[in-house]
């Protein structure tokens, strides 16, 4: 038997619709989707506690508990990028361990924990602090190709993590870069070095991941991710209901009800035709890039590359960029190219098309990930690169976070003028400027309305 994790609260929508699902969207399937029997829903961490907050005027803790409320039975998955959690940088243990807690205590039950280079050192505090709180700690190896990575090596990381502790081991293709036949080598290659039940998660991207987690399943894959149909293929994950069509009455049968499927599925439909409508899709993230096999590079990314050129006026130099992306990734030491690494080589990219030269222009990311400040990259970085770009400065060997103060009393002090509960610490220390005017907004709601209930309460006389 096979499990499937459903991903169209979380990584569907933020591959598709740039994350913009809001909680009365959702609402009306979730108690549905608690009926089907899935190994768990993907439904928080990534870029929606982002978008809850700067985009969509909600509060991404207040929808982790809504939604737990609403689905009783079945396991709430989040994904969380190690010591960035679910902002752009390194935080604090102390931040870490506090917004592991929270996560936890607000309903979520198995958190997907990844590193952007797979350094390993990164992911260690949040999967002890989930460890800690009763949560399944899943650890993700992202998933790339380089002269610095191999079956061997990823079978290397597996047996790490499971001596670190790790519940289970997510294959994690972000880019949809994993062929058929390379993951039945790969899957058979981590399950003869680890235990630990295997999730496989990819994207439609280049048009294979349907045949990737078939042979995936073959080679002993325990968990799938799907996305349902309305909400799938492109730049999201494969869909749902043709893998537990194409398993049912085989040792891998899904178990699942496709006619409950179906039901959901019609009234996401609903949601996808309004968003293409509006523009909210766009209609190339539909369809299959097989240059993402060459590239490397995400959907999310590749809409971010366009997005800058279009900016600096040179829409023209999109396959420059395209294949700069590529020498960038070698001289920053291979590193995958999923959130944070992507964006920064995919902008060091652009710079270096659009300015004519090769790193005149030197973002303070790409200058950290150089230094060493997100972590030890796959292959070691070349001394000409370090020089050019760091100048005299030295790298930093060790764990990054070792290097940072405590950080939750500072900003228990900065936001006490909003504190409503514990979680909005949190909330300010991922993002304080956008915290700070959703803060704003809702105190000013809040006031509003105490300020109505006041004079309903003067004009009240009783008799």
């Amino acid at each position: 038997m096979v499990k499937i994790t459903e991903t169209i609260l979380r990584d569907a929508h933020q591959s598709l619709a740039a994350t913009r699902m809001k909680f009365e969207e959702m609402e009306p399937m979730l108690a549905d989707l608690d009926k089907v029997g899935y190994n768990a829903l993907e439904c928080w961490g990534g870029a929606t506690f982002d978008s809850c907050v700067r985009f969509l005027n909600e509060d991404p803790w207040d929808r982790l508990r809504k939604i737990r409320k609403a689905c009783p039975n079945t396991k709430l998955q989040m994904l969380l990028r190690g010591q960035n959690l679910l902002g752009y940088r390194h935080y604090a243990d102390d931040v870490v361990d506090s917004f592991v807690e929270r996560s936890i205590a607000n309903g979520i039950d198995i958190i997907r924990i990844f590193d952007a280079l797979n350094d390993y050192r990164n992911i260690e505090r949040a999967l002890l602090a989930c460890k800690k709180e009763g949560g399944h700690a899943q650890v993700a190896i992202a998933y790339t190709t380089s002269p610095y990575h191999s079956n061997e090596k990823f079978a290397e990381d597996a047996r790490r993590l499971e001596s670190m502790g790790a519940d289970s081991i997510c294959i994690k293709d972000m880019s949809g870069l994993l062929l058929p036949y390379e993951a039945f080598d790969l899957v058979t290659t981590i399950k003869k070095a680890t235990k630990l039940p295997i999730e496989i998660h990819s994207h439609y991207t280049s048009g294979v991941a349907s045949m990737t987690y078939l042979k995936s399943i073959e080679a002993g894959a325990d968990i799938i991710d799907c996305a349902l149909s309305p909400l799938a293929m492109g730049t999201s994950q494969p869909p749902t209901e043709p893998l537990v069509a194409t398993l049912r009455g085989t040792q891998y049968d899904t178990g699942l009800d496709l006619e409950l499927l179906s039901e959901i599925s019609a009234y996401a439909t609903t949601i996808r035709e309004k968003w293409i409508a509006s523009g909210l899709i766009n209609t190339k993230v539909l369809g299959v890039d097989v240059n993402a096999l060459k590239y490397q590079v995400p959907g999310g990314m590749l809409s971010n590359l366009v997005s800058q050129l279009k900016q600096a006026g040179k829409e023209d130099q999109l396959l420059a960029v395209l294949q700069e992306v590529p020498r960038v990734r070698e001289d920053f030491g291979f590193p995958p190219l999923v959130t944070p690494s992507s964006q920064i080589v995919g902008t060091q990219a652009v710079m270096n098309v659009v300015t004519g030269e090769r790193y005149k222009m030197v973002p303070k990311e790409s200058r950290a990930v150089v230094k060493g400040e997100y972590g030890a990259t796959p292959a070691p970085i070349d001394e000409s690169i370090i020089k050019k770009i760091l100048g005299e400065d030295t790298q930093i060997t060790g764990r990054p976070a070792d290097a940072l103060e405590p950080e939750l009393e500072k900003v228990r002090s900065q936001m006490a003028k909003y504190y409503e509960q514990p979680e909005d610490v949190l909330t300010w220390a991922m993002f304080p400027q956008v915290a700070e005017k959703f803060f704003e907004k809702r105190f000013a709601e809040h006031h509003k309305i105490d300020t109505v209930i006041g004079s309903i309460d003067q004009a009240y006389q009783p008799v």
